[in-house]
């Protein structure tokens, strides 16, 4: 689950990172008072969406005067902000970020992030921060350092030298950095964060270390150990169908084809994916309806798939472990007639009771094209609409 900046700022208060005093405002009139208690000459004011590239897309501006900061947030608030991370529809701004301005002397790049190749905690630094990180990374990798974390010692001070002798940073500016990074791991462990990052970290003119920006990933399965956490969830930031589908403890992930699939197991649903793609398909979502899936969650599954306008056709893959074929194959029928379905619909079956599915749904008396494999049945979906995607 992602979380806004000025949510993730507020974490980092409480954990001591350093950062610009600011405030979130959803009108522009408490856009101007926060600027106006905040006091000086000049404000930043920051769309708030869940995607980075806001600066570019014209999210992220200066504002020299109240009225300034009440005109900018004015136009912000209530727009979609498109940038290279979103679609071209963009993300809707609710509200924005009033901060005070800090002059920089230089932008670094730092984040925190659970590396599952080694299962350890990995810091990434760079002396090339700012809002090309990605291009860093892919043009110039040696200008990034990475650091692994063992999970019984925890960071060692020695880790946090090396990252500042990298970043070039001097004896006092070390210092800070071990501070900063210190908090930074402990807020990730505390919280069960899967990824923190801070782009950029700025060192001021001052010659102090800040958190000009935040962002953090919190893991969806650690949800029920922070329930303040995921009180912090904002559903405008995502897809409605991908709201449903949380409700009712579906995977679900909107995508841009005309097959829908749906699936038990997410490793099963990238294959059936592939599957389409590969037989001149496009596949509509990403659809998981998990190992223990029940006649009512494939019910609103197929409620899900059907609210998507694009969708022509339906591709059913189940492999019957945890959850017998059978049952499945009950689900399915009674899905189809509680919601009417009228669109091809193509099913595959392997596993527990594989033999008992396939003869309820060929005894149905419904429109459901049984397949023997992945590969015939991604074949039938893709000729059932015509071969076309």
């Amino acid at each position: 689950m992602n979380i806004h900046e000025y949510q993730a700022k507020t974490l980092f208060a409480n954990y001591g990172i350093p950062l610009p005093k600011g405030f979130p405002a959803r009108s522009s009139a408490e856009a101007r008072s926060l600027a106006e208690n905040l006091g000086g000459d000049s404000w930043m004011v920051k769309a708030q969406v869940h995607a980075g590239g806001r600066g570019k897309a014209g999210g992220v501006k200066r504002a020299a005067s109240l009225p300034e900061v009440e005109a900018i947030a004015a136009s912000l608030i209530g727009t979609q902000l498109v940038t290279h991370q979103t679609n071209a529809e963009g993300q809707p701004i609710g509200c924005v970020l009033i901060e005070k301005p800090t002059g920089i002397e230089r932008e670094l790049y730092l984040s925190l992030l659970v590396d599952r190749a080694t299962r350890r905690v990995a810091i990434i630094a760079s002396a090339a921060g700012g809002m090309d990180i990605e291009q860093v990374a892919a043009e110039t990798p040696e200008k990034l350092f990475t650091v692994q974390i063992h999970p019984t010692t925890g960071i060692q001070a020695y880790q946090t030298q090396e990252l500042g002798f990298a970043l070039e940073l001097n004896k006092e500016q070390r210092k800070q950095l071990h501070k900063l990074l210190t908090a930074a791991y402990r807020l990730l462990i505390e919280k069960d964060l899967s990824l923190l990052e801070i782009n950029p970290l700025i060192v001021t003119d001052t010659g102090d270390l800040q958190a000009l920006d935040g962002k953090i990933n919190l893991d969806d399965s650690a949800l029920y150990r922070h329930k303040d956490l995921a009180e912090l969830f904002d559903p405008s930031q995502s897809d409605e169908k991908e709201n449903i589908a949380r409700e009712h403890e579906l995977n679900y992930i909107a995508l841009d084809g005309n097959i829908a699939c749906m699936v038990n197991g997410a490793g099963l649903a990238m294959a059936t994916m592939d599957l389409i793609k590969l037989h001149g398909g496009e596949p509509a979502n990403f659809l998981d309806v998990g190992g223990g899936a029940t006649a009512e969650r494939v019910t609103e599954a197929f409620r899900l798939i059907l609210s998507d306008k694009k969708v022509e056709a339906i591709l059913v893959n189940i492999f019957g472990g945890i959850v017998r074929c059978d049952l499945i194959a009950e689900g399915i029928i009674e899905a189809t007639r509680k919601t009417g379905m009228t669109l091809p619909v193509v099913v595959r079956l392997e596993g527990t009771n594989v033999d008992k599915g396939k003869a309820l749904l060929n005894d149905s008396g419904l429109d459901l094209m049984a397949a023997d494999d992945l590969t015939d049945a991604a074949q039938k979906v893709v000729a059932a609409i015509g071969g076309k995607a």
